[in-house]
Formats: C-alpha cells, structure tokens, sequence
C-alpha cells in the first residue's frame, strides 16, 4: 500500500512550510492531521501533520501501543519496509477525516494513553 499518495505529500509539505513559517514570526499554527497510518496487526498508530519536503521524514502524534503517545517524527521509509505477521505491512486509513488539530489530538491522547481512545 501506498503511505503517502502525491496529493497527501502536497499538503503535508505545504503543513511543513507553514509551520516553519509560523516559528519564525511567533504566531501559532495548530492543523488538523491529514494522514493516519496503522499497524493493522498490532496497536501503533500515526496522526501526521507534515513531512519535511524533499524526505521521508514525517511529524505527527506517534502511538505505540505503550500508553504514552507522543509528538515527534517519524521515517515514512522505515514504516513502509516493516514487515509484519501474515505478510502484512503498515497501512494508511483511507477513510481518515480529522476532527481535531494535532495539539487536540495530543491532549486527548496523553489523558486516555492511546490516540485509539
């Protein structure tokens, strides 16, 4: 499966600019996720917000099934060359519609220890 399609990398790219350009003039950028990857075999899961544009490396709220989801980023590479039981890999949930901004997503996941939750 595809992780990240070419309309996907488009605005998690244009996250990443926006973002840099909210730090340097101190302003607050908050987006929505745009991409939720998954192990479909076990309980990790990733909300992205942005890839670094011309990299596989990718920020988002990082779940690994431990109770303590962080924000953090993330190889894109690394998630695609897993291999996983019943020859199976990391997936993208083509259903994903955010609806809430990572911080939101972040809060709620560090009170209940799952994104899941």
């Amino acid at each position: 499966m595809i992780l990240i399609t070419a309309k996907t990398r488009k605005h998690l790219e244009a996250n990443y600019l926006e973002t840099q350009a909210a730090e340097t003039s101190e302003r607050n950028f908050d987006p929505r996720p745009v991409v939720k990857l998954f192990n479909p075999v076990g309980s990790q899961t990733w909300l992205l917000t942005e890839i670094e544009p011309g990299t596989n490396n990718a920020f988002g709220l990082c779940d690994m099934g431990m109770g303590s989801p962080e924000l953090g980023y993330v190889s894109i590479d690394e998630l695609a060359m897993l291999e996983l039981p019943f020859h199976m890999g990391i997936e993208r949930d083509i259903h994903f519609e955010a609806d809430l901004t990572i911080s939101e997503y972040a809060e709620q996941a560090r009170y209940t220890g799952s994104i899941a939750a």
